[in-house]
Formats: structure tokens, C-alpha cells, sequence
């Protein structure tokens, strides 16, 4: 088949690479110029594990090409961004872009599938509608479903092939349209619903481990009060047989965990409680770690903090929405001391200068734990003597 992918970012490049190495003929389209002609000469601009290899491989094929604009096909997939705008509220405007970009090249007997994450609603009322609008059949000619991705960032490959799938169409024709594409490479469980249901699996599955996270969050604010070890807490708390407490951090990152739950919040501000007061309580984690910081270097006179990664979660490079981000440049901003920044999975030449972790640790007065890396996890105890320690991680060095 012929296929149209509209985003190239870390969905829909293994997407497209993927189609393409099953001997599909894909048309990948991103907006960045130096996307396309990256991915066209076989290079990446993600950092994910084997993707170089996948993507080298499908361009030399012939079945991989990169576009600025979508050109006619069998399928059209949309996996664009759907960020959070002013006021925690969802920005559709990419989403009504591709779907507008892919009107005109759609013809009857396409399937039109959107994987951005969305609010309810979206997939029925931005872009069936939109194809509506352009005079095509929604159902008979042109068949439109939603299906998320559910991947993890150093694992997509697998998790592309691997994972259950839920696929909802705005339609049963639609529905059984997009289910029998992707049975063609999953080997996961395909469930098949609504669109709408679709969408909201994918919110509530995140918001489900927001709130949960937002729960070890706040447990660790309330044991730094009262001088307790909160891993120490909630590692006896779990030894009840019904009771499985998450570990806190410094806040949540991502580009699922830390938006998706404000897309409820959006399109139920009244009912939403929870979920808001989880996504807020989140939020405010980092700033609580900037404040602690700076209460711990108030009684020194010039202060070296070195500041243990910047990435979202461990072991990848992926700095979006990182709360470990977020607080070395509130430390910076505000003038705390000499920061000393180590993350050992990004290259230098970026916004901030980096150290080596030994270079970091033997300069600093205070040691910020902001991401539990696996260099970092081979600290102990004695590396750290006469250090003050601000651990978010629970590392327990032993």
C-alpha cells in the first residue's frame, strides 16, 4: 500500500520506518526542512534505540521518503503534537493543519487514521469533520478511527509491534477498516471500540498514573516535614497484600504523563477534581526541590551544587517536559550558587555546559539526585562523604 505519515517525531518516524521496512511505499512529511532532508539522506533526529538502523534501512529501499507536503495515498496516518496551551488548555492547531494538508489528496476508499494523543472528541469533530466539509462520504468513501500509541521512549520498536492496540472508528465501517490495517503488524491484541472511547483510554491511562504518582509526590513533601524516609515508608506501606504505592521524584515529565490528564481537566473543569488536583500537586514538585535547595544553600557562602541529570526519566535523552529541566533553570535563574550540571545521555553543545559525574561530585558542596541514571546508581556512600545530599530518586547509595 501507499501511505502517508504527517509528523516525523518520535511516533511517527518508527512508524513510518516500520510500514516501510514491511514493503509499503511511505511518504513521511514533517514540516522542519531539516527533518526531511535528515531522514532522506538515512539519518535521525530522535535519539531512539536501532531506529538509525531502521530508518537507514528503509530509505535505501525506495520505501521510505520524507516530504514537506503529503502526496496521494491509501493511508493517511496523523501523529503530530497536541501540546498544552495558555491556560493548561489543548492545542489542536497541528492537528487541524495536517488534516487540512491531506484534504486535498484525499480519494474515496482512504483511510484517514489519527495517533496523536487527543481530547475526546477530536477525531470526530476536527478531522471526519474536516473531510466532511471537503465534500467526501465519512463511513462509505473515506474511513476515519483514532488509535493511540502506547509506546515507551528506548523501547518504541518493540512496543510498536508488541503492544495491545485500541482502535476506535467515528464509525463500525471505519473501525473495521483501521482494526484489519493494523492487525498487518501487530502482534499485540487489537480491541476494537468507538473513537471517542478510543481517545479516552488513552487519557485515562495516563491520568491514572498521574494521580497515583501525584500520591507518592505528596507523601514525599509530608515525610520531609516530619523527618521520615519516605521510601522506607512506602516500602513497608507495600507489604500490605492490597497496597502498591508508586515512588516520587521531582515532579513528572514526558510527553504523555505530564499533559495528557490537563486534556480532561479541559473538557470537564467542573467534574475533573481529581485529576486537576493530581496534575497540580505534579507541578508543583519541582519548585518544592528548587525551594529546598536553596534553604539548604542559604547557610553557605558560595555554594557549588551539582545537579544530576536534566532528562525526563532514566537512561534516555529525552529532556520533553522534565521536571529536572525545569529546576536547573530555576536554580540558574535564581542565582543559588555555582550549578554543576552532569547528564551523561546528552551531548554538549546544548543550552547548558556539562561535566563529568566525578568532575561534578568532587567540585560540589551540595549533590541535587534529579534523575536516578545508571551511572548514578553506581555511586556509594564514600563517593558522596562530606556532601550534602538532596536525593528525589531514593538511589540509597549503599
Amino acid at each position: 500500500m501507499k501511505i502517508c505519515v504527517v509528523g516525523l517525531g518520535y511516533i511517527g518516524l518508527p512508524t513510518a520506518s516500520l510500514l516501510a521496512t514491511k514493503g509499503h511505499t511511505v511518504t513521511g512529511v514533517d514540516i522542519s526542512p531539516e527533518v526531511v532532508e535528515t531522514i532522506n539522506r538515512g539519518d535521525i533526529h530522535i535519539v531512539e534505540p536501532d531506529l538509525d538502523i531502521l530508518v537507514k534501512s528503509a530509505v535505501q529501499s525506495g520505501h521510505l521518503h520524507a516530504a514537506g507536503e503529503p502526496d496521494e495515498a491509501d493511508i493517511y496516518i496523523i501523529s503530530v503534537p497536541t501540546p498544552i496551551g495558555a491556560g493548561q488548555e489543548p492545542d489542536l492547531s497541528h492537528v487541524e493543519q495536517a488534516t487540512g494538508a491531506i484534504l486535498p489528496h484525499v480519494r474515496k476508499g482512504n483511510l484517514v487514521i489519527l495517533e496523536s494523543t487527543s481530547p475526546v472528541g477530536t477525531t470526530e469533530e476536527v478531522v471526519a469533520q474536516t473531510l466532511r466539509n471537503g465534500g467526501h462520504d465519512v463511513g462509505s468513501g473515506v474511513y476515519v478511527a483514532y488509535c493511540p500509541e502506547r509506546v515507551l521512549p528506548g523501547k518504541i520498536l518493540t512496543e510498536l509491534i508488541d503492544n495491545d492496540r485500541i482502535v476506535g472508528g467515528v464509525d463500525d465501517a471505519s473501525t473495521a477498516k483501521a482494526e484489519a490495517f493494523y492487525r498487518t503488524f501487530v502482534r499485540g491484541s487489537i480491541f476494537a471500540t468507538d473513537s471517542r472511547t478510543a481517545e479516552m483510554v488513552k487519557l485515562t491511562e495516563n491520568a491514572y498514573r498521574d494521580v497515583n504518582i501525584a500520591f507518592a509526590n505528596e507523601l514525599s513533601i509530608l515525610c520531609d516535614r516530619d523527618g521520615i524516609d519516605v521510601w522506607e515508608l512506602i516500602r513497608l506501606a507495600n507489604r500490605h497484600p492490597r497496597v502498591d504505592i508508586l515512588s516520587p521524584g521531582p515532579g513528572v515529565g514526558g510527553h504523555c504523563i505530564a499533559v495528557d490528564p490537563w486534556f480532561i481537566v479541559a473538557g470537564a473543569p467542573e467534574e475533573a477534581r481529581l485529576i486537576r488536583t493530581a496534575r497540580e500537586v505534579n507541578d508543583a514538585k519541582p519548585e518544592w526541590v528548587v525551594d529546598k535547595v536553596i534553604r539548604t544553600a542559604a547557610g553557605m557562602e558560595h555554594p557549588r551544587i551539582a545537579c544530576l541529570g536534566l532528562t525526563y526519566k532514566a537512561d534516555v535523552g529525552d529532556l520533553r517536559e522534565s521536571p529536572a529541566l525545569a529546576i536547573v533553570r530555576k536554580l540558574q535563574q535564581r542565582h543559588v550558587g555555582e550549578i554543576l550540571i552532569c547528564e551523561p545521555n546528552l551531548p554538549q553543545g546544548g543550552e547548558f555546559e556539562l561535566v563529568g559525574l566525578e568532575a561534578a561530585i568532587s567540585r560540589a558542596d551540595i549533590v541535587v539526585v534529579l534523575v536516578d541514571h545508571t551511572p548514578f546508581r553506581r555511586l556509594k556512600a564514600s563517593d558522596l562523604a562530606g556532601k550534602t545530599v538532596i536525593d528525589t530518586r531514593g538511589m540509597q547509595f549503599g
